[in-house]
């Protein structure tokens, strides 16, 4: 059953949602990370790197929002369900327990660079589909660039 009917033709409209999934899921999953290291980061940089979690969580979940609300707005229940996320996720996440800062930092630097490449295959993908869907895929991955930047800044120099 469609409750909404697309203004898409069926295939742009698969091409489309699929991205809006698969965006749904890493944004999801992503704030999930950041929460996570937000809640267990220790070291010297605690205070500051514990508010930029925050705007990493806030952006995804915002991201979110608009994702799964575009799919809606195209006929296709998006599904943010637990199990769907702890299903398909893949982007490397915090290990359990105390999080170094340095550490905190490096796997949100790898999660948003995966992230990024994910949805710069995915703006690839919906060119011909959908370019309402591309463009909001194209201004996700501006602001996820912006903050792996930031977090990819404290770590430099390198460690080790």
């Amino acid at each position: 059953m469609t409750a909404v009917r697309s203004t898409l033709p069926d295939e742009a409209r698969r091409v489309s949602c699929d991205a809006l999934q698969d965006t749904l899921v890493d944004l999801l999953g992503l704030s999930l990370i950041g929460k996570q290291a937000h809640w267990n980061i220790v070291g010297p940089r605690f205070r500051s790197i514990h508010l930029q979690l925050d705007e990493v969580v806030t952006a995804a979940r915002n991201f979110a929002d608009t994702v799964a609300e575009r799919s809606a707005a195209l006929g296709v229940p998006p599904d943010g369900r637990p199990e769907t996320i702890a299903k398909t996720f893949t982007l490397p996440a915090p290990k359990e327990g105390w999080v170094r800062d340095s550490d905190a930092v490096q796997v949100l630097v790898e999660s948003l660079q995966d992230a990024i490449g994910r949805l710069r295959e995915r703006i690839d993908a919906t060119e011909k589909a959908d370019l309402v869907t591309q463009d909001l895929l194209i201004s996700i991955t501006a602001e996820l660039e912006k903050q792996r930047w930031m977090f990819d800044a404290e770590n430099f120099p390198r460690e080790g």
